[in-house]
């Protein structure tokens, strides 16, 4: 008969949560762009949500550090981060210059990319289930 042992509760960390606000703020975009087209106030929102998409971006690059540095994590999600935050700038240098054929594609990677980090950060810190 095996022992069988539990892990305590897992805690959220702030590289979970600033990645799981810059998808939220990605997927804020999505559904803001369709409204660009449809209303008056869709051009509002859509600039308001750019600006937080970008800076959750930049606090997703000050997670990553903060957690790599002092709590000897991987530096793997500081290239993640800054990834994201090269996309970040290319999707408002896109979105000015109104080039949708391109923006909106690379929106639409920005999701799915940041969909599978977030998926990937909170997989990699659930508790191993228990062996018998």
């Amino acid at each position: 008969m095996g022992a069988q042992t539990t892990a305590g509760p897992t805690r959220t960390t702030f590289v979970q949560v600033s990645v799981a606000l810059q998808t939220l703020a990605i997927l804020f975009q999505a559904s803001t762009a369709g409204l660009l087209l449809s209303t008056s106030y869709g051009e509002t929102l859509h600039s308001v949500g750019a600006r937080v998409m970008y800076g959750a971006s930049m606090l997703y690059v000050l997670a990553a550090v903060l957690a790599w540095k002092p709590g000897g994590g991987s530096p793997r999600p500081i290239l993640y981060s800054t990834g994201f935050l090269v996309l970040a700038s290319l999707q408002v240098v896109l979105g000015v210059a109104h080039l949708p054929s391109v923006h909106l594609p690379l929106g639409v990677l920005m999701f799915g990319l940041s969909l599978l980090d977030l998926g990937l950060q909170l997989s990699a810190r659930r508790p191993d289930r228990a062996r018998s």
